[in-house]
């Protein structure tokens, strides 16, 4: 078993439309929690579907620019694209087009021979509520640790109730499960500290549990931390990567060496809010650590 941790999920194309116009990223949330474990120096693969179009292009030109080895799932409708419109706050609102809405992974030999050489597999915006790509991820996953973010949105949810039966199925022994208080209202319309409970009845081993302007929480090893929002230089340009910041963060700190105490769960969690507040300080989500806030002149950033 190697190092490198898989992640599993979508990869699009943001389309970022508000008062200064329309602008593109490549996103998605595995994406870019695989893009930002490399820049937290973990080395990650990502498997995703990628359309053969320009979209694709720019997906794959990205994640070679940032290291991601990636296991292209074909699209016969193109690659996944979200458009999101922004208020004031920042908060994003999205519309997905037909390929994200149809997304599907192909898991073949090389994403099995992936995910069972791999340190840790991570599974964000999967499409829980198709029955078939669960019991695939399942068995793909074999006993490979596994940390998922259901991520669910709704431009992209078939079923609520069999998105919640998919991903519970795989929630028991799962080494991380981050929930958002955002997902407990869509998939379970409970408190987010309701659905951390119920996660950890479970199986789950640990559970972040993120709220938003009110912090984090991460109970794990019969250990709970809290934290709240880190105070960092600058304002909030846009908060769409925060939680897969925070995410990222906390799979880069259990890959290599997993917390032991809850002082060590503190600090991770603490690092985890570090970043995740600086990459709300520049526009689109890729990853950004409290150092690139350094020399920076913070009234710039994002125009």
């Amino acid at each position: 078993m190697g190092d490198r941790v898989v992640v599993v999920g979508d990869a699009l194309i943001d389309e970022l439309r508000d008062d200064n116009g329309v602008r593109e990223f490549v996103g998605g949330a595995a994406l870019n929690v695989a893009v930002g474990l490399q820049r937290l120096g973990v080395a990650a693969t990502l498997i995703a579907m990628v359309g053969d179009d320009e979209a694709g292009e720019h997906i794959r030109r990205y994640l070679a620019d940032h290291g991601v080895e990636l296991l292209a799932t074909p699209s016969s409708r193109g690659s996944s694209r979200a458009v999101s419109t922004r208020s004031g706050a920042g908060e994003p609102t999205y519309e997905f087009n037909d390929a994200a809405w149809n997304r599907g992974i192909r898991f073949g030999d090389a994403e099995r021979a992936a995910m069972t050489d791999a340190a840790m597999v991570a599974v964000s915006c999967y499409p829980f509520d198709d029955d078939r790509q669960t019991e695939e991820l399942a068995d793909a996953l074999g006993g490979t640790r596994v940390a998922i973010d259901p991520n669910p949105r709704t431009g992209m949810l078939h079923d609520r109730a069999r998105f919640v039966a998919g991903f519970e199925k795989l929630v028991s022994g799962a080494a991380l499960v981050k929930v958002g208080d955002d997902d407990a209202r869509l998939l379970y319309d409970a408190d987010l500290d309701v659905l951390r409970a119920r996660l950890i009845d479970l199986g789950a081993e640990a559970v972040l549990a993120t709220a938003g302007s009110s912090g984090a929480t991460l109970e794990a090893d019969r250990h709970e931390v809290t934290r709240p929002i880190s105070s960092l230089p600058g304002r909030v340009i846009d908060t769409m990567g925060a939680g897969d910041a925070a995410f990222a963060t906390v799979i880069a700190a259990m890959a290599a060496d997993p917390p032991a105490d809850a002082d060590a769960w503190e600090a991770v969690l603490t690092r985890s809010m570090d970043v995740a507040a600086a990459t709300c300080r520049f526009e689109g989500a890729l990853l950004r650590q409290p150092s690139a806030l350094a020399s920076l002149d913070l009234d710039a950033i994002g125009t």
